[in-house]
């Protein structure tokens, strides 16, 4: 058990904190640790949802898949070390890049706020996996990534019988059950477990991660101001259950879901890359091409969480897009955002050629 969780530290924690050094250089809010831990994640779900997709059609082995995103993971593994080095000769500027934001307040108000943030935070964790429950998506969505971790397959067994079926394109394009079960091919772990128990450790603390990166863009830190948002956030969640359709529940109960993740992560994180930009266009600064590329990352990772996906995140950077242009008067952005849509409209056409 302690070796297979280390496993899935090291492919969730400690690789996307090293490949999200890639994007650094985007913004000043490039340098906390944080944004680089999600930042590298979305770029890992952005490869994985390019490869996986073309070897779904095709009907190819799990394996191969496997294989393949290894590859990738290390390709943009040993890019951003190289990076890393290069950056650490030149300017020796990593001894600044930490958490060092999460602490910077020195009065006491402020370091209570954040203890009373870090305490809910982990009682969320703790209920999120103590309370842990079987939804009624999950007789699919689980099954799905227990099938395919035993059976080699892709979207080949039916989940509820067992028996064979041909090919789902709904859910074959978008794989994010596939990824919990890459994930307990290599850590060894079974996928019900590192869908029940892992995730939603690891997903919650990312998407207060977004928060947490959000509220530093939108809110000074002096005073608590920050922790204090954070707070309030968390006592939404947690009181956030009259439905069982609320963002807060699929959030703390189905996190391991591709549309909670789409709900929870995906677009907070599209809207804070979209407010760095605007907030560019509008200072008239020179806008790094590594964030529109992290914007078509946030995309594809929409695209892998979930078809509905392919509307939202294109209707979102529409909207920005246009309505930045107008305000701005800087109608040349209006160009590689849409670059960004392509791959999106590309799932959509597929959708509808092959349902």
């Amino acid at each position: 058990m302690i070796v297979q969780l280390l496993i899935l530290a090291l492919l969730l924690l400690i690789i996307p904190t090293v490949i999200g050094g890639l994007f650094i250089n985007i913004d000043k809010i490039g340098e906390k640790m944080v944004f680089r831990w999600v930042s590298g994640q979305f770029a890992l779900w952005a490869g994985f949802q390019l490869i996986c997709v073309p070897l779904i059609l095709r009907e190819k082995r799990f394996e191969y898949l496997v294989q393949l995103f290894l590859g990738y993971m290390a390709a943009l593994t040993l890019m951003a070390l190289a990076m890393e080095i290069q950056r650490r000769v030149k300017v020796m500027r990593y001894g600044r890049v930490s958490l060092r934001g999460l602490f910077r307040g020195k009065e006491n108000r402020s370091v209570v706020l954040w203890m009373l943030f870090w305490g809910l935070l982990l009682f969320q964790l703790v209920q999120a996996v103590r309370l842990a429950y079987g939804d009624t998506d999950d007789a699919y969505y689980v099954a799905v990534s227990s099938i395919t971790e035993s059976s080699n397959t892709m979207y080949e067994v039916l989940p509820y019988t067992g028996g064979g079926t041909k090919l789902d394109m709904r859910h074959g394009l978008a794989p994010f059950p596939i990824w919990v079960a890459f994930l307990a091919r290599m850590s060894g772990m079974p996928a019900v477990m590192v869908a029940q128990v892992v995730l939603p450790v690891v997903l919650i603390a990312m998407a207060y991660g977004i928060f947490y990166l959000l509220g530093s863009v939108l809110i000074p830190e002096k005073g608590g101001k920050l922790a204090l948002f954070l707070i309030f956030t968390e006592i939404l969640v947690l009181f956030g259950n009259y439905s069982i359709y609320t963002v807060e529940n699929f959030m703390i109960a189905r996190s391991r879901q591709g549309k909670a993740a789409l709900g929870s992560l995906v677009i907070p994180f599209l809207l804070l890359l979209l407010l760095l930009l605007l907030r560019k266009l509008e200072a008239k600064g020179k806008r790094h091409w590594m964030l529109y590329l992290l914007i078509a990352a946030g995309m594809l990772t929409g695209c892998l969480c979930s078809t509905l996906g392919v509307l939202l995140v294109c209707l979102a950077i529409g909207v920005a897009g246009l309505l930045g242009a107008i305000c701005y008067k800087r109608f040349q952005v209006l160009f590689p955002l849409a670059a960004c849509c392509i791959p999106c409209l590309c799932y959509g056409v597929l959708y509808f050629l092959f349902d």
